[in-house]
């Protein structure tokens, strides 16, 4: 379809101040320039000067929300965001869906589909400010994250907070690897594949496909792995009530087999030594992008209660509370290392607070195929030579031929 004819489309849907209930700009056009904001989510207020056009521009750090009123303002902002090189526009309306992707060759390539029943639009301002899925959205009540009336419970408000924070990390991760090439453009017939190993009861990744589907604009194929069958019959039950496409599947890490490798691996709150079997399996399928919060460290710190630790260090593991602590930075630090080998470029970050979670570490890892060389292999080799330990993910690795021992 004709570009100009497709966002003409688009523009008569973002000026129906009495059907639009959201439309989302994102991503970037292949061979422009990157838009002047990361993403933009449009919808119509009531104020107390009359009806307005809500833009919430997100930058890479903060949300920035202008109100117009209605005519011929509004009608120039449209106009002006619509000529911004966005890759991808998500437009929801009472009676419809509507997406409009731009292609490689400059195409708009647009789908509809009608809504089963109309919904009502919510023209309350006060809504959450720079939240990526505010708290009445369904997946938030289907998880038990918010009550009935789309208000966040008190007592999961935290859980609230890890949903947005990783939202926040795997937005980042995920437009930067798009627009690098490291993750291919999804399409509708060829999603991209997300597949989270050890996902328990799912609720991140289930705010994760709401996220992506919804705000972002991608089509989006979910397969869930975990060893418990009452958590495959929960996420099964969560992700038919919501309509999301997902496969979700009892067994072991080590044992998952998918027809096609995916495009992002999950591996979130995933205890002890499963983390490294998630991310053997995502070396093993070459991943692109691998996002990983562990959970528990028990292999390496009983290690080293078996060890005698270079001097001057004893200090380091005397005390078992600083032993405990100090095996979980160093077990991070070896994986970091073993994934650089593996050739993935690594960051280790604060997931999120600690007053919320003490679980709180992100490794995100992307695939540049650099294998991280000789001066990685010498740090990895002297560190675990000098504390007498032998890290689970390093004898994975070297099990399937991927990486050092």
């Amino acid at each position: 379809m004709n570009l100009d004819a497709a966002l003409d489309r688009v523009g008569t849907l973002l000026l129906d101040h009495d059907g639009l209930v959201r439309a989302v700009g994102s991503g970037r056009r292949k061979g422009q320039d990157r838009p002047p904001w990361r993403r933009v989510e449009l919808r119509y207020v009531d104020l107390r000067g009359g009806r307005h056009l809500q833009v919430t521009a997100y930058d890479d750090t903060q949300a920035h929300t202008v109100n117009h009123a209605l005519g011929e303002p509004v009608s120039a902002v449209v106009s002006d965001l619509l000529e911004s090189p966005f890759g991808n526009w998500h437009v929801d309306t009472a009676g419809e869906t509507v997406q409009l992707r731009v292609t490689k060759k400059g195409d708009g390539l647009l789908h509809a589909a009608p809504r089963e029943q109309r919904v009502g639009v919510d023209r309350d301002h006060d809504r959450d400010k720079g939240r990526l899925l505010p708290g009445d959205d369904p997946v938030l009540v289907a998880l038990d994250i918010s009550d009935s009336e789309g208000r966040v419970k008190p007592s999961r408000q935290a859980k609230y907070r890890q949903v947005e924070e990783f939202l926040r990390i795997l937005d980042v991760a995920l437009r930067d690897a798009l627009e690098h090439g490291q993750v291919r453009t999804p399409t509708p017939e060829d999603p991209l594949r997300v597949v989270d190993l050890g996902c328990g009861n799912a609720y991140l990744t289930l705010a994760a496909h709401r996220f992506l589907t919804e705000v972002r604009g991608l089509p989006v194929r979910l397969t869930g792995v975990d060893v418990r069958e009452q958590s495959r019959r929960h996420n099964e039950d969560v992700a038919a009530g919501l309509g999301i496409d997902a496969d979700f599947v009892a067994g072991t890490i080590t044992g998952a087999r998918l027809d096609r490798s995916p495009d992002v691996v999950l591996a979130l709150h995933t205890c002890d030594t499963a983390t490294d079997d998630a991310l053997a399996r995502a070396v093993d399928w070459a991943a692109p992008l691998v996002l990983a919060a562990p959970c528990c460290h028990h292999d390496v710190a009983a290690q080293l209660r078996r060890t005698t630790p270079p001097a001057p260090y004893a200090s380091l593991v005397r005390h078992g509370i600083l032993r405990e602590r100090f095996a979980d930075t160093l077990t991070d630090a070896l994986r970091a290392s073993l994934l650089r080998l593996a050739g993935y470029r690594v960051d280790v970050m604060q997931f999120v607070e600690s007053r919320h979670t003490p679980r709180n570490t992100m490794l995100r890892a992307v695939r540049t195929g650099d294998g991280g060389g000789d001066d990685v292999r010498r740090e990895y080799d002297e560190l675990v030579a000098a504390w007498g330990i032998s890290p689970r993910l390093g004898a994975l690795l070297a099990e399937g031929a991927h990486g050092p021992a």
